[in-house]
């Protein structure tokens, strides 16, 4: 009992975080990522986030974090033809002398800005990775094959609890994760650019959720813990100056499923000995190691109907100019519409299209069904289904309040550099009320195997020459606070709980 004590007041604390918390933001930059970095044609590098606090608690005469408390990003930039591309990833988040592990969570955004094709408005474009999402569907199921408001659905979150006191003499779930950068590679002519991060042994745990824009919510208690063999984002960029466009392709491996652990209702917290139950490749256990079937975790999610999705944020600003989003002629601005054997694009007032996101062009994933290959090595394809939805479920959802509510204050930083591009940008690029579109990228067939897929975005650019081109101040600011910042959405939590009597003085620093 009071081990779960210990838990709930965890969920607890975790609730009120969400409910309440609002984050100020500096003006000043750290040492480790300098302006004159913006003037190189590429680079890449992981940056310490607690750096850049650290740096920040001085200057303002606040209490600093210690300095063995760490926190990397990769980023990786470039450069060329009249085109600026940033992107960061969460590579992990370490307390050398208190714990042997780092703890991580997938974060990824990337950001363009560029001058667009025809008109040579300033654009800034934003794309942000926001989670996994599993599902289930019955007969009351408003869109077949994608998750909505009247299906059964699970957020997949990775946060850093110890639930070791809930397994007894059964192995609980690693809550650390290997981290690993692949780096930044590109072509000879410096027109295609690669780079990516891969999470190996990822531990998520599942609440259930609902997107019902009049009363979206999740609730307490989580239902399951899941172990992933990996989760892995590569992308390619790709810069045609006789078109004049960028392209960007994100490629998502989401690895097979090795574990899953399943607390039904408030019972399987309360007495996990008797009603917690442990799936893997080879069968069903109770916690303490006796078998309770030969239902494997591939079995049991096949049964049950579960189907996997991910859920994707889009927005862009244009100096001076609205934007609208619209497929095959239909606004999909918080608005339910199937765009899978389609594209989504992104148009100014004045009829001008600056950014695509393609889902026609790689309608299929591929599949790898490990108990028939063990290798992995012969996907079968399917198709996906690709919806957007309703922007409230989410972005007014209590478990995405510490994301909104701090992405919607971080365009303040550049209101005394330049107030107009702080008018559009307070209320639309990093606020997800005010998204450009959600959507979701389904994937039927599923059974915990592996899934690889890669979706397309281009961006429709002035490419004046090729050469490098240097960046706006502002907009540095803009992207580094946009991507440092979204590690606050980890440490904050992560941090609360690891802390336990320092407590106080890590909200004095993350809130003042």
């Amino acid at each position: 009992m009071k081990s779960l004590t210990r838990s709930f007041l965890g969920f607890l604390l975790i609730s009120c975080l969400i409910l309440s918390i609002t984050v100020p933001f500096a003006s000043a930059s750290t040492d480790t990522l300098l302006p004159s970095d913006f003037e190189q044609e590429s680079w890449a590098k992981t940056v310490d986030y607690f750096d850049y606090v650290r740096s920040y608690a001085y200057l303002h005469g606040m209490t600093a974090p210690p300095p063995n408390w760490q926190a990397f990003l990769y980023l990786t930039y470039v450069n060329i033809s009249g085109l600026q591309m940033m992107y960061g990833g969460l590579s992990n988040i370490t307390i050398t002398t208190e714990w042997e592990d780092a703890l991580t969570i997938p974060i990824q955004t990337w950001m363009m800005h560029y001058k667009s094709k025809d008109n040579s408005e300033d654009v800034v474009t934003a794309g942000s990775f926001i989670m996994l999402m599993t599902f289930s569907e019955d007969d009351n199921s408003i869109y077949d094959d994608s998750p909505d408001m009247n299906d059964t659905l699970y957020s997949s979150f990775n946060l850093g609890i110890n639930l070791v006191d809930h397994f007894e003499s059964s192995a609980p779930p690693s809550l650390s994760t290997v981290t690993k950068i692949i780096e930044l590679e590109s072509s000879p002519d410096k027109l295609n650019w690669s780079w990516g991060m891969q999470y190996l042994n990822l531990t998520a745990i599942w609440w259930r959720t609902y997107i019902d824009p009049s009363n979206p919510h999740t609730e307490l208690l989580p239902i399951a813990i899941t172990r992933y063999d990996e989760l892995t984002f590569t992308y390619d960029l790709t810069i045609n100056p006789d078109s004049s466009t960028a392209t960007l392709t994100a490629n998502y491996i989401i690895g097979k499923m090795t574990d899953l652990w399943i607390f039904p209702t408030v019972f399987g917290w309360l007495l996990p000995q008797l009603f917690a139950v442990h799936y893997n490749s080879t069968g069903c256990y109770k916690l303490n190691g006796v078998k309770e079937s030969d239902e494997t975790i591939y079995e049991f999610l096949q049964e049950k109907g579960i189907k996997m999705s991910i859920v994707q944020f889009q927005s862009t600003v244009v100096l001076n100019h609205t934007v609208y989003s619209s497929s095959q002629g239909s606004d999909v601005t918080d608005e339910e519409v199937e765009v899978g054997d389609s594209s989504i694009s992104t148009i100014t007032d004045d009829g001008e299209k600056i950014f695509e996101a393609y889902f026609d062009t790689k309608q299929t994933y591929n599949l790898y069904n490990y108990t028939e290959d063990h290798t992995e090595s012969i996907g079968d394809e399917h198709e996906t289904v690709v919806r957007t939805c309703k922007i409230a479920g989410f972005a007014n959802n209590g478990i995405f309040s510490i994301h909104t509510s701090l992405m919607r204050h971080i365009p303040l930083v550049v209101a005394h550099i330049n107030p107009e591009l702080y008018q559009q940008a307070m209320d639309h690029l990093l606020d997800w009320s005010y998204a450009d579109y959600f959507y979701l990228i389904s994937y039927l067939t599923y059974s915990g195997y592996r899934i690889e897929h890669d979706p397309t975005y281009t961006a429709y650019l002035t490419i004046p020459s090729y050469k490098p081109s240097s960046l706006s101040n502002s907009f540095i600011l803009i992207i580094f606070i946009a991507l440092v910042t979204t590690v606050v959405c980890v440490t904050i939590v992560v941090f609360l709980f690891k802390r336990k009597g320092k407590r106080n003085d890590t909200m004095l620093y993350l809130f003042h």
